[in-house]
């Protein structure tokens, strides 16, 4: 099963694709953590991320899928894979396809988890952070027996400039935009499918479930 997650900022797709990797032991593919680790190992490729990266640059679509091919040739991923939130554009869809092709491959499902905008605000203007050993916390959810003061080690909890209003609001707009071209891409082969992202965790992941257990049936 080679699966893609989309969604937007805060539509849960990490927790979710935790889930299904231990269901269907396969494994969760981040490109924030596969680009680190490709750094952390100073491949040639990581090396060439991590040129970007300290400059504060996006890196580019041909070493992140690079990067990517590489992570899919893995023993591990022979029976299967989950993308989670790649690709993001059009261009890098199409630069996966050719790679799976290559590789005798191609994806069986595309899952997008819909949020709404004020949802999404609830569930990131929420979150703290510990400066400290970076655990995390929510105010509504998981909220700190203190406030501001982490559980755990004691340290300072602070609000990432990435889960403040504005940007959430500019993350989302070009979620919408990148997300709306996507589901016309993978929307023409059949295997692009739309789901609500709230009603728990548990909620989600079942709707996702009964996509992968109908489709295959």
């Amino acid at each position: 099963m080679r699966l893609i997650l989309l969604g937007p900022p805060g539509a849960g797709k990490g927790t979710q694709a935790k889930l299904i990797s231990k269901k269907y032991s396969i494994p969760q593919v981040s490109t924030g953590d596969i680009l680190r680790m490709a750094v952390a190992e100073k491949t040639q490729l990581g090396i060439k991320a991590k040129s970007f990266m300290d400059k504060g640059l996006l890196v580019p679509d041909d070493v992140v899928i690079g990067i990517i091919e590489n992570r899919l040739k893995d023993d591990d991923s022979k029976r299967g894979y989950i993308l989670d939130g790649f690709p993001r554009t059009t261009a890098q869809a199409d630069a996966l396809s050719k790679n799976l092709k290559k590789m005798g491959a191609e994806i069986d499902h595309v899952i997008d988890i819909e949020v709404e905008y004020n949802e999404l605000l609830k569930r990131l203007t929420g979150r703290r952070t510990c400066r400290k050993c970076n655990e995390g916390f929510h105010i509504l959810f998981n909220p700190p027996k203190k406030e501001w003061i982490c559980d755990k080690c004691g340290g300072e909890l602070y609000q990432r400039d990435d889960d403040r209003e504005e940007t959430i609001l500019k993350r989302f707009k070009v979620y919408q935009e990148q997300s709306a071209q996507l589901k016309d891409y993978y929307g023409k082969n059949g295997r692009f499918f739309s789901i609500k992202g709230t009603g728990g965790v548990k909620g989600v992941f079942d709707r996702i479930i009964s996509i992968l257990e109908y489709d295959n049936s």
